[in-house]
């Protein structure tokens, strides 16, 4: 059961901790080619990802959104899910150092709150926050935002999502993040899981099977889906108030 009980500074606690304790774990599993290298932003974006933890996690949530992984221009550059540049350092109020992972991929160099790239899917998804809830602390009141796994795959440029993994990786993977998942749950108290995607509505069902919260799904903000394409933030606002949702 969410541990009613505790105080945000324990709360923050909780999430600092089983956050560090998912970054070790999955640091020791092993990841075949065509996988060339392997980003791990809780390590060299600690910082940062502190930060956001640490002010936007200290209170129980009515809806966490959950996304997959980090993009090649967001949490992999900044340590924040969904991480475009402009929104965590303009609208969050986070900038800090972000040091170099210990193999950099050359063909996805870590630039840190400097990088120009835009990450779409973040631009996306905190241009709605943005625009329904004004300033970020409002809507950090009610609502979060985590990614299930903290690791981005790279096959030199191209970017790899984990369920493209063979199940003899993805499974250990998976137990890892499914852990973690249950831990945010259990120190956010959440009535809704929102996954951001399909993959991600499919891993918080199979992870909180039996965890009093209810699992709902929008459409994944990717430039890569033409639907989203067509007009991402009507379709997701519209997906939230069928669940009853940001009526």
């Amino acid at each position: 059961m969410p541990i009613d009980s505790q105080d945000n500074s324990k709360r923050v606690e909780a999430l600092l901790n089983a956050a560090q304790t998912l970054s070790s774990e999955v640091e020791n599993l092993h990841f075949s080619p065509p996988v060339s290298h392997i980003y791990n932003p809780l390590t060299y974006a600690w910082g940062p990802h502190e930060i956001y933890l640490r002010r936007f996690g200290a209170h129980r949530k009515k809806i966490i959104f959950l996304g997959m992984n980090p993009g090649p221009f967001g949490m992999v550059q900044c340590g924040i899910p969904f991480g475009e540049i402009s929104a965590v350092r303009d609208w969050m109020g986070i900038e800090t150092t972000v040091k170099k992972p210990a193999a950099e991929n050359p063909k996805r160099p870590i630039e840190g709150f400097a990088c120009t790239r835009s990450e779409v899917s973040g631009r996306r998804l905190w241009s709605l926050f943005q625009q329904r809830y004004g300033n970020a602390e409002d809507f950090f009141a009610e609502h979060f935002v985590a990614n299930y796994c903290p690791l981005a795959f790279f096959d030199q440029a191209r970017n790899i999502t984990p369920d493209k993994l063979p199940s003899s990786e993805s499974e250990p993977l998976y137990a890892a993040c499914d852990d973690h998942l249950r831990k945010i749950i259990m120190a956010l108290a959440p009535q809704w899981v929102i996954g951001v995607g399909g993959f991600a509505e499919t891993r918080a069902s199979k992870a909180l099977a039996g965890i009093d919260v209810r699992i709902g799904k929008i459409l994944h903000p990717s430039p890569a889906s033409p639907a989203a394409n067509r007009g991402w933030a009507e379709a997701a606002s519209t997906q939230l108030a069928a669940l009853g949702l940001w009526l």
